[in-house]
């Protein structure tokens, strides 16, 4: 949709399609006579959310913490590699290739091995989260840092400006709408990751993270509330990208340079 678009048709064409799928939700349990341990009917899912209220919001408070904590530290870790493979072609040639393990290794196959290193901890669901959000932020900004303009460079040259200097006062200004490129991939992925990670501790009681309440609401084949508790995991994703467009209109409209560069994603 045009973002030049009216304010009320960009809020209400999304809530109309909301209601559609409800009303079309509705109709089909009818239609197809599908029992609610199956498929219950939106209204059954409403009151579920709302009796479950408590343990829905204190589940997600839990998987946020996990998921932000998670993403704080794959946007550190994951800076500060590609700057390192910014600055040496060798180091990126040879590393790269596992940057790209990370992206490709199913996380599920993996969470079991991290439990048994780093035990049933909620520790082990940030580094779920981490490992699965970390891959864009690297790639991002690892172009971000090469996508310069050769204009200022020139400059930076003409100026005697080191290494270092280029890299702190036109690198990584530069490279920071690249940041924000990532962040708005990896923080849907953080999210996931605290689920997938909360989903295997939580077959120890050690959590109480949604992806906990997913286990014990399947195992109990309570499917409305079950539904309820994907829906928040739903919210937590969005309410992180909010953060980051935040971030992005209010802190980086004083430190990004218009490089031109444009992420892939």
């Amino acid at each position: 949709m045009n973002s030049k678009s009216p304010l009320w048709i960009r809020i209400a064409a999304p809530i109309g399609v909301l209601v559609a799928v409800a009303i079309a939700w509705h109709l089909a349990v009818d239609w197809f006579k599908l029992p609610p341990i199956l498929l219950p009917k939106p209204a059954r899912v409403l009151q579920a959310i709302w009796t479950e209220r408590v343990r829905l919001v204190q589940g997600s408070w839990v998987t946020l913490q996990a998921a932000m904590l998670g993403l704080g530290a794959s946007a550190l870790i994951g800076s500060l590699v590609a700057i390192l493979f910014s600055q040496s072609a060798w180091i990126r040639t040879a590393l790269y290739p596992y940057v790209i393990f990370l992206q490709t290794v199913p996380i599920v196959a993996i969470a079991p091995l991290l439990i048994v290193w780093s035990g049933a901890e909620f520790r082990t669901v940030v580094l779920v989260s981490c490992i699965i959000s970390i891959f864009p932020i690297i790639s991002n900004v690892t172009s971000g840092l090469l996508s310069i303009d050769s204009n200022h460079l020139d400059l930076f040259r003409l100026q005697g400006a080191s290494r270092w200097q280029t890299l702190l006062k036109l690198r990584i200004p530069s490279a920071m709408r690249a940041l924000v490129q990532g962040l708005r991939i990896s923080c849907g992925l953080a999210v996931i990751g605290a689920i997938v990670g909360e989903l295997f501790v939580g077959n120890s009681g050690t959590s109480d993270g949604l992806g906990s309440l997913m286990n014990a609401m399947q195992a109990n084949l309570r499917t409305a509330e079950l539904i309820g508790a994907i829906l928040a995991c739903t919210l937590l994703g969005i309410l992180l990208f909010l953060g980051v467009e935040l971030l992005n209109r209010w802190a980086l409209r004083r430190w990004t340079i218009d490089t031109g560069f444009e992420s892939a994603a």
